[in-house]
Formats: C-alpha cells, structure tokens, sequence
C-alpha cells in the first residue's frame, strides 16, 4: 500500500475519528447522529491528554503555498485538511444521491450546526440564530427590513441609522442601497485613528448619537463593528450597546466578520438585536459561512426578517430560510460541529488559540515597532489577533494607489501577503505615519513570516525606495 502524504494522513486520521458521526448504515435519515450534549468553546482536557502537536498543525495546513509569508489570515481566513477532506465528503454525498441528502440529511444536519454555534455564542434559543453565506448577506438581511420600515411608513424620512465610518465598505454599500435609497439618514462616526483609548470610541460614538437625534428624529438602526477590518481596531462593543439603550436606539446591529475564533462572542453579555460573524475567517470554516443572530423579544416573538433569495421556505422563519436558497453547496455549513471537536484538540479549545493569537501578534507588532521606529496603531487591549504596525515615513506612502501597489511589490518581489492601510495627514502634521501594514496571526503562523516582512521594509529603506517608484 502506498504511504500517504502528511496531509492525506491528517486527514485520514481525523476521518475515521468521524466515521461513527458519518456512518450512512445505521439511522432512519442515512446519518447516526451522536452529536455531543454540549459542545464547550474550551475542551478542558487533562495535562496528560495529548493535544495537537505543531508537525500535525503543519500537515493540516501543507496546502498553503509555502513560498509565500501568508500574514492575512483576517482576509479570508484557513481551514485543515482535515475539514476539508469531510467537506468533500458531504459534497459527494450530494452527488451521489441528491434526493436522498435533500430530504433526509441536509435540514437535520444544518440544524445540528445551528445548535453548535448557539451554545458557542452563549444565545437563548436555536432559532434565534441562521446560517447564511457571509457576513454581507447577514447584513443584507438587517437592513432590508430597515428599509422596509422607511418605505412602509412605520419609520419617518429622515429618520437615522448610526454607523461608524471604519464599517466595511460592502456594509456601507448596503447602508446605501437599503437605507439611503428609502429615506433614510446615515450618520458616520468619525474615529480616530491611530486609537489612543477606548474612551475615543465611545465619545465619538455619544456624539454621532446625539446627531442622529437631533430636531427631533429618531436613531432606528445603529450598526456597530466588533473588530473593525481596515484599520483594525477591537471596539468596545459592550459599552456602545449599552449606550445605545439608555439613548433610545430602536436596534442595534453588531457586524462581527472578525468575531467567533477572534474575540469573546457572548450573546447575553453584549446585548445586540442582530449580531453576525463570519466563521471562516477565524473558525477554520472552508469558505463560505457565517451566523446571523437575532435576539427574540421578551414576549418571544423572533423579528421580521427574511432571506433576500426567496424560495419555497419564505414565511417559514429566517433560519429555515437560510436553511434553503436554491441548490447550492451547503457542505461548508455541515462541517460545523467537525470544526468544534478540531478547534478543542488545541490546549484550551477557542480561548486557548484566541489568548495565544493575541499575545503572538502583539510580540510581532513590537518586534516591528522596534525595528522601523515606528508605532502601533492602538494599544494591545484594543486587537486581538491583527494588528495595525506603522511603515518607514521615508517609503513615502501618499495615497491609496500607494498601498494598492506596495501591497503587490510585497507579494510579488518578497513573497509576502500583506494589507496595507493609507492615513491621510491631519492639517499641520508634520511627517506623519501614514502607511500601515495589518498583520494577522493563526495557529499555523511562525515568526519568521513576521521575521521576513520586517526585513523586505528593512530592505527598502536601505535602498532609499519609496512608493512614487511604482509603475502605474
């Protein structure tokens, strides 16, 4: 029998550890199903127990081209072999036997992945929460029903819908498309940047609401980001929830792409209407699939929110019309409950990675620091697993395409894949840091992907480059 490569062994371990969850041969709907009582975020084995060791974590993860320095895990995220190779097997299973897997497995299945990411996220009740793509079709979902309540006349033109001018740029398209086009006003919360304290955050934030009020209008919708993407700043979510209650704000929207696998995600202690967070990027998800969860009322009536794909579930509720949009591949949601029981073979479970992932990558962000003579672009209690590094002044960052082009210099020359993130000057700054890298670290990350960035930029400072160089 020919030996099988590292990451065909990973896999086929991790696979017969599934077989009994997989087994088609022994239940009514074709799947045994022995999914665990309660699933924890941290499986607190014993020391003695044997956690994943770091030549297991490379074979999970030998797929990735390991030519380049890949320190963008906050762009699009990773997933083992291990789950990719169960993910095929769902696919085949579909192929195999459409009718069957329609019928018998698909909605079981989905609602088992459902239950998973509610007992991860701390929520009341299963249908509070639905699977959807991404954390952009969540938001299409939020503001669809904002913009209905415009257009029905149940909110008044004019009134307004908060947001923080660090949202992603496809949520502030939606903001426009849903909200703008039906009458209603945008507020942007200006925020600074770099950030000094979280009191800036939420000064601000106070300030956007009371003009999101002001003659007389009411603030219908505030959409807050747990971890900003660009630059990337943790918000203290907690406190702008509770603002928004003691203020009046009708809902309160939480876009957390960067949330589950990245910073505590506790439905009952943040307190959000609607809270979505991708699980791909920091969840080991293969792409793509997020949760969208929206919080009951106390009388135990779910919001009025619907799929925008209509399909024969409409009016069904919005977590079984997740469930089915037309056909599709659905396995990336199907391998929820698998990335639980990987995500618990690390010491610690999620919190373990999360708390390691933070303090990796702030020791980056300072070894980065120290190296450039440069500085963060907030404090260490304000990231969690990226953060924002300042670039040499003398690489003379001045505009957008600036970065566009540097971000391709360093992926093409040095085999480096990075973000950068322009600051414009304030009025009368006088040599200021206005290009950033955003740097992110996962469990696969080692710090010679760090090592070997600081020493491209050490490189061409050396070489007195700077950013007007660049070919158009």
């Amino acid at each position: 029998m020919a030996s099988l490569s590292p990451p065909e062994e990973a896999a086929a371990s991790y696979h017969h550890r599934q077989s009994k969850r997989y087994s088609s041969s022994s239940s009514s709907n074709g799947v045994e199903s022995d999914f665990p009582k309660r699933p924890k975020i941290s499986h607190p084995l014993p020391q003695s127990s044997n956690f994943i060791s770091s030549s297991e974590i490379e074979s999970e993860f030998s797929h990735h081209d390991l030519v380049f320095a890949r320190i963008n895990n906050g762009s699009f995220g990773c997933c083992p072999s291990s789950i990719l190779s169960l993910q095929r097997d769902w696919q085949l299973r579909f192929l195999r036997q459409p009718d069957r897997f329609y019928f018998e497995d698909l909605k079981p299945k989905i609602s088992e992945s459902r239950t998973v990411i509610k007992r991860l996220i701390n929520a009341e009740h299963d249908d509070e929460v639905s699977i959807v793509d991404n954390a952009t079709t969540a938001a299409a979902i939020v503001l669809q029903q904002t913009a209905w309540a415009f257009r029905e006349g149940r909110f008044e033109k004019g009134d307004a819908v908060v947001m923080l001018h660090y949202a992603y740029g496809s949520v502030k398209k939606s903001v426009e498309a849903y909200v703008t086009r039906s009458g209603g006003q945008v507020i942007e919360v200006q925020l600074p940047f770099p950030v000094v304290s979280a009191d800036e955050i939420i000064d601000r934030f106070r300030n956007g609401l009371e003009s999101g009020k002001a003659n007389g209008r009411r603030v219908r919708l505030a959409l807050i980001d747990h971890v900003t993407s660009m630059p990337s700043v943790v918000i203290p979510i907690k406190e702008l929830v509770k603002i928004c209650r003691e203020e009046g704000v009708d809902q309160v929207f939480v876009d957390a792409a960067h949330g589950i696998g990245c910073v505590d995600v506790d439905m009952k202690e943040i307190g959000a209407d609607f809270y979505t967070s991708n699980l791909h990027k920091w969840f080991f998800a293969p792409p793509s699939v997020a949760f969208l969860y929206c919080r009951k009322s106390n009388n135990g009536t779910a919001p009025d929110l619907h799929h925008p794909v209509v399909s024969n579930e409409y009016g069904n509720g919005l977590a079984i019309e997740s469930s089915w949009v037309g056909t599709r591949d659905y396995s990336a949601q199907l391998v929820v409950p698998s990335i639980l029981e990987f995500v618990n073979r690390f010491e610690g479970g999620i919190d373990g990675i999360k708390k390691r992932n933070h303090e990796s990558i702030v020791e980056m962000g300072h070894m980065l620091v120290n190296s450039w003579g440069t500085q963060l672009g907030c404090p260490p209690e304000m990231c969690a697993s990226m953060i924002m590094v300042g670039l040499p002044v003398c690489l003379g960052v001045s505009s957008e395409s600036n970065v566009l082009k540097l971000r391709t210099f360093l992926r093409e020359r040095f085999s480096i894949e990075i973000p950068i993130y322009f600051r414009p000057p304030a009025d009368g700054e006088i040599d200021p840091i206005t290009g950033y890298v955003r740097i992110s670290f996962q469990v696969y990350n080692k710090p010679e992907d760090y090592h070997r960035l600081r020493d491209a930029i050490n490189e061409l400072v050396r070489d007195g480059f700077r950013c007007t160089s660049l070919s158009c």
